[in-house]
């Protein structure tokens, strides 16, 4: 064991955690879930969540080699490209399914016919179980699609990074009616590569909504979720949770940033091209 160092960051707008992992003996670091600002009323984009990884990064002299994504959010925007900018030589990783997310969105925004659906966006498209190198850090890329079917869990050491897939044990798991989501496939994930992992490995989850407005949780074990999540316990039956997560996602409203967030996330963070007044636009479909 290294002893990695694992920082958080909380958006409370979104209630997004963002994460930067580094080894303090090299400072070779990766960062997980980065969040770009982004007020849906004034569509202005800002860089106040991002500030505080990048301070955090300077103070300890970091060298951060990869953005990791653990799926397309549709929570909040990602602040990859921001961070390209500050360190050029970081890579940008994610699931490499995220094609087939980017090929269901295309018609959804009717996006412009040279927008590109083979993950060119992004510098790698990750394998399941494939192993990334980041200096001294190594980290093993798990795939858990059901939320998306791009969802990735990301294993550095004894630390799993989960993305939206199962979140604090009083939260649950993530939801799975979007398009191509899947109860099923969740149920698969969480109970066939979750939970197969020892019950010490430490959980950190990319969303905590505080229910009751309890304290800030992010951090549980594989252990804790088989005995006490609230929808999936190591106990639960397929059809039980199947039948829960269905009828409890037919209540929940979109995410607020769902149509921004998704236009700008499929492309690793690049907004849309400029159009001739030199301004990028995401498109809101409208339904009647």
């Amino acid at each position: 064991m290294k002893n990695i160092q694992i920082q958080h960051f909380f958006d409370s707008a979104t209630s997004t955690l963002t994460y930067v992992v580094h080894d303090p003996k090299t400072r070779d670091a990766v960062i997980i879930d980065p969040v770009w600002d982004y007020d849906p009323g004034s569509s202005k984009l800002s860089t106040g969540s991002m500030d505080k990884v990048i301070s955090y990064l300077n103070e300890l002299q970091l060298k951060p080699h990869f953005v990791m994504e653990t799926h397309a959010h549709a929570d909040h925007l990602s602040s990859s490209q921001l961070i390209k900018k500050i360190y050029p030589e970081i890579k940008v990783a994610i699931g490499e399914r995220i094609l087939e997310v980017q090929r269901l969105f295309n018609p959804v925004f009717n996006l412009t016919k040279d927008f590109n659906t083979f993950g060119v966006h992004f510098d790698i498209l990750l394998k399941d179980e494939e192993i990334l190198q980041a200096g001294s850090l190594k980290i093993k890329t798990l795939f858990t699609p059901g939320h998306t079917p791009a969802c990735s869990s990301y294993l550095i050491e004894d630390a799993l990074f989960t993305g939206d897939a199962i979140f604090m044990p009083d939260s649950g798991t993530g939801r799975c009616d979007f398009p191509a989501g899947s109860a099923d496939a969740l149920f698969d994930s969480i109970t066939k590569r979750i939970y197969t992992l020892p019950d010490t490995t430490r959980v950190f989850v990319c969303h905590d909504y505080q229910p009751e407005g309890r304290e800030l949780k992010f951090q549980t074990t594989v252990g804790e979720e088989k005995e006490k999540n609230i929808q999936l316990k190591e106990d639960t039956t397929k059809e039980e949770f199947v039948a829960f997560r269905k009828n409890r996602d037919t209540a929940l409203s979109a995410p607020k940033l769902l149509l921004p967030s998704i236009q700008i996330n499929i492309r690793a963070g690049h907004l849309p091209e400029p159009e001739d007044n030199g301004v990028s636009y995401v498109k809101l479909p409208l339904r009647q």
